[in-house]
């Protein structure tokens, strides 16, 4: 999922009056833009022809270019992944726990309303999977501070292995799974999905609806 705020057309589109201009002017808007420089100059292990290509591209890679200063749970700050559920419902539980975070971060009184639009895709590949461990792997511990080091060293070592991914519980959704992929090539048969509503009024627990004016 996706702030409603980053799914737009490219900035600079209205002003092209053809695709010969269309070109010079991504070229200009690739001057201030992580998601053009990838495309580009490619990441760590990312050759830039294996960066994605088609219908949702820009969103795809831009999964990839734009990071944490820290990095996530299963990727360091020097690459990207693509982070994904396998039902809405957890997707919901893990951004509203990291935009939960964000308002605590910069004292807001939680009183914000963000709408987020569903990014969908399939996958066909094989993937390291951390379900059904027991004990929990410290990768998966639900204090940050915790399981992102361990979470990026083992991404680091899989990555590196050539493998694809890893496929986890989620740590904000009881019950529900998570798959951090590694790589663009394997974003398949992306789509746009239906938008949704987040909703904070004083309470550090969203309330989240359909958003039905879109």
């Amino acid at each position: 999922m996706i702030a409603n705020a980053n799914h737009k057309p490219p900035i600079l589109e209205a002003l092209a009056p053809s695709y010969g201009a269309r070109s010079n002017l991504e070229a200009l808007e690739s001057v201030t833009s992580g998601r053009q420089e990838v495309q580009q100059q490619g990441l760590p292990g990312i050759a830039p022809e294996a960066m994605a290509s088609g219908y949702g591209y820009t969103y795809i890679n831009a999964a990839f270019a734009y990071r944490r200063p820290r990095g996530n749970r299963f990727n360091p700050a020097a690459w990207g992944a693509w982070y994904s559920s396998l039902h809405h419902q957890t997707s919901h539980q893990e951004v509203a726990y990291h935009l939960t975070r964000e308002l605590q971060a910069c004292g807001a009184d939680f009183d914000n309303e963000t709408r987020y639009v569903e990014l969908l895709s399939d996958f066909d590949a094989d993937f390291v999977d951390l379900r059904g461990i027991d004990p929990r792997p410290e990768c998966l511990h639900d204090d940050v501070a915790i399981g992102y080091p361990n979470g990026q060293k083992l991404a680091e070592e899989v990555r590196a292995a050539g493998q694809n991914g890893i496929v986890y519980p989620s740590v904000r959704h009881e019950g529900g799974t998570c798959v951090a992929a590694f790589w663009p090539g394997l974003i398949q048969n992306f789509q746009i999905g239906e938008t949704w509503m987040f909703k904070w009024t004083g309470d550090p627990v969203p309330t989240i609806e359909r958003a039905t004016d879109v």
